[in-house]
């Protein structure tokens, strides 16, 4: 039996709505700028994929060349050789086998990592990490609004097309704030009304027929919970999910009146115990990310080559894996780079080292790297905006954390 901690169940109950395509509901924003850059005639495409629970780094992307690892890490450690070997990134990082569409687009230089990176909250909430993950403040809050809509709002205005698409359990965080909702409004939410969801699932069986009848079924079931709790439902249903709805928001997105940039949110990813190394319970849901990504690239077609996706989480785990075979809430961790317009076949990272000296509290992947510069590098080289705006409005009072450069073709 897989345990979970009492927040993340938490989590997982109040996403009552939680029902389309087993715990994703989709909403897009119209009549936002098309974000086509002058300079290049480069119409670019930003998604962020947010892995709520928190992802093991050290599981996804092992520094199998560091002498403590495979001793921290123990039986869920990677390896360069045997049963499940990893994926050899380098002379020192090694990838997850789960993950082979993503390996694929790191060999063609279409994929990167970006590793010890984190959030600046150091504590270890569920909640509170999630709130600065996709607020963008350095510190939990609760505020209503989130970085990729206040970067979304700072964009010039230009010729209007719709312009956001986001798909989680709830409309997530990132992605909430003062944009216009005129043209679609959420789905699978308590504010959607018929009218709204049916020329969703219209525009849905224009473009994806299966997504479509996943669509159906979720405001179906949407109906069905006006007046009972229903849990979401983990597992084999979720793994399928990412790819689904990855499907269906490429779809979107490779049209020229579609959304330029979409949020994501997956869950699950909380492995306390019986995480498993090349295979289980870990294995499994890095084969759904992995899907997902992939559905992106060929769903988007030509517009792959103008897209980058960012994949983050709330915070890493534990470097040691603890007595039931899996990691607690830690620190460390990494954010994956995938798209056509991103400058990949790369580990970009200042290793900190597993030492217990070296090690953040005696416990975790020291973070050397802070997110919030991965996201701003991606930011400015893809939509222009100044470091000015990405240190004081998209990541209020975040100017001493420069952005990233060199992240984008």
């Amino acid at each position: 039996m897989t345990m979970e901690c009492s927040e993340s169940l938490i989590l997982q109950a109040t996403s009552r709505r939680a029902l389309l395509l087993g715990g994703a509901s989709f909403a897009a924003w119209a009549y936002l700028p098309k974000f086509a850059r002058a300079a290049d005639g480069r119409d670019p495409r930003f998604v962020t994929i947010i892995l709520r629970g928190a992802l093991d780094g050290l599981s996804t992307v092992g520094p199998i060349g560091d002498p403590d690892y495979a001793g921290l890490h123990g039986s869920i450690a990677l390896r360069a050789d045997g049963p499940n070997a990893a994926v050899m990134l380098d002379s020192f990082f090694a990838l997850h086998p789960a993950m082979p569409e993503f390996a694929r687009m790191y060999r063609d230089r279409h994929a990167a990592v970006v590793h010890a990176v984190a959030t600046p909250y150091r504590d270890r909430s569920h909640f509170d990490g999630q709130d600065v993950l996709e607020s963008g403040f350095a510190g939990p809050g609760r505020v209503q609004s989130g970085w990729l809509n206040r970067a979304l709002e700072a964009l010039p205005r230009g010729e209007r097309v719709s312009s956001g698409l986001a798909v989680g359990p709830t409309t997530p965080l990132v992605l909430r704030g003062n944009a216009p909702t005129v043209g679609w409004a959420p789905v699978a939410l308590p504010q959607a009304d018929d009218d709204t969801a049916m020329r969703l699932l219209d525009l849905y069986q224009h473009r994806d027929p299966a997504l479509a009848s996943a669509l159906t079924q979720g405001l179906q079931l949407e109906k069905q919970a006006q007046g009972e709790e229903m849990k979401p439902k983990p597992g084999a249903g979720g793994v399928a999910a990412m790819r689904l709805v990855a499907r269906g928001a490429a779809k979107l997105m490779a049209a020229d009146d579609g959304p330029r940039i979409a949020a994501l949110a997956f869950d699950g990813w909380d492995t306390h115990a019986n995480e498993g190394g090349p295979v289980g319970r870990l294995a499994q849901l890095l084969g759904g990310l992995d899907g997902a990504l992939a559905e992106f690239q060929s769903g988007l077609g030509a517009r792959w080559r103008d897209t980058v996706i960012v994949v983050a989480t709330e915070f890493g785990r534990t470097a040691r894996i603890n007595g039931t075979d899996g990691t607690d809430h830690g620190t460390g961790t990494i954010a994956l780079l995938a798209g056509g317009a991103v400058k990949g076949g790369r580990v970009i990272a200042d290793w900190p080292g597993l030492k217990l000296a070296n090690l953040h509290e005696a416990r975790d992947l020291k973070p050397t790297t802070d997110l919030r510069s991965v996201i701003k590098g991606v930011l400015q080289d893809q939509f222009g905006l100044s470091d000015r705006v990405l240190a004081e409005t998209v990541f209020p009072d975040s100017a001493p954390v420069k952005p990233m450069k060199g992240l984008v073709v």
